[in-house]
């Protein structure tokens, strides 16, 4: 991106002075930031050589700075008014030039986020500051795309749905999905996990900094680390599960933890399930 040195220079500058000694040229800057994520120029987090995932915490840091710098104002809105901080309006979207579908019923893109060639949003969705939604992904009705989560290609994001965000620290990994996800209905991924590329979320499951994620094929653990979040390995098919609580009184009374657990790989069999969601698209 031309002047991005500058960009983040000024962002960079203007984050850690409290108050900004020239709020307009903060502002301006801003205003700079989220037109560029919102171009797909910027993104809050990068794949990097190693084909990890890195945070751009000046970036991550710039979004916090618009909240720090709005105000609150009254927008004009279908079917009642709303409120929020002036420097994070809702995205300017030409869905004609940018081939992209937001179906009528009460979604809402904010300012600051990137929708692919081919995205389609049903109603009611939200996507917030930071995010990336690559090309031809759907996100379904009550579904969340958090802020600065990076949504891959080819995605289904299904009906209640949730990905979260990570805004702090700025050096956080937010959620990351890679492309050709499915993420079935009401599964809820959270805190910085990675979800490689073709992997089946199935309805229900939750996957969280903290969740163990039991791998039957292989019979192995996936776990976050010290600055590695959960991954989930490319290809898998993950259900929701369960394992014995420890202890005396959870065996007593027959208690269990819930476990996500890798019962396969995509195959064949997989690939043809899911297709009929590009076919629908």
């Amino acid at each position: 991106m031309e002047g991005r040195s500058s960009l983040q220079e000024a962002i960079e500058r203007w984050s850690v002075e409290t108050p900004p000694s020239d709020p307009d040229a903060a502002r301006a800057a801003v205003a700079e930031l989220l037109h560029a994520l919102s171009t797909g120029a910027l993104r809050a987090a990068e794949p990097a050589a190693d084909g990890d995932w890195k945070a751009v915490a000046w970036v991550k840091a710039g979004i916090l700075l618009a909240f720090r710098l709005g105000r609150i104002r009254r927008y004009d809105g279908q079917p009642a008014e709303y409120f929020d901080r002036d420097t994070l309006p809702l995205r300017r979207t030409d869905g004609v030039r940018e081939n992209v579908r937001i179906v009528p019923g009460g979604s809402s893109v904010r300012e600051g986020a990137y929708l692919g060639p081919g995205v389609v949003i049903m109603p009611p969705a939200y996507v917030n500051v930071g995010a990336y939604v690559g090309e031809a992904t759907m996100i379904d009705s009550h579904a969340l795309v958090g802020s600065c989560a990076q949504i891959g290609a080819r995605v289904h994001i299904s009906a209640g749905a949730q990905i979260g965000g990570v805004l702090e620290p700025v050096g956080a990994r937010p959620v990351i999905v890679e492309d050709e996800v499915l993420v079935g209905g009401n599964a809820g991924i959270f805190e910085g996990t990675l979800v490689r590329r073709r992997a089946v979320i199935g309805p229900g499951v939750a996957l969280t900094a903290s969740t163990p994620l039991y791998d039957l094929v292989h019979g192995t653990v996936q776990r976050s680390e010290r600055n590695h979040p959960l991954t989930v390995p490319e290809g898998a098919v993950v259900v929701p599960g369960s394992r014995p609580a420890p202890g005396a009184f959870a065996e007593r009374l027959g208690l269990h933890l819930y476990a996500p657990l890798i019962v396969k790989y995509r195959d064949q069999k997989t690939d043809a399930a899911t297709a009929l969601e590009s076919a629908l698209r």
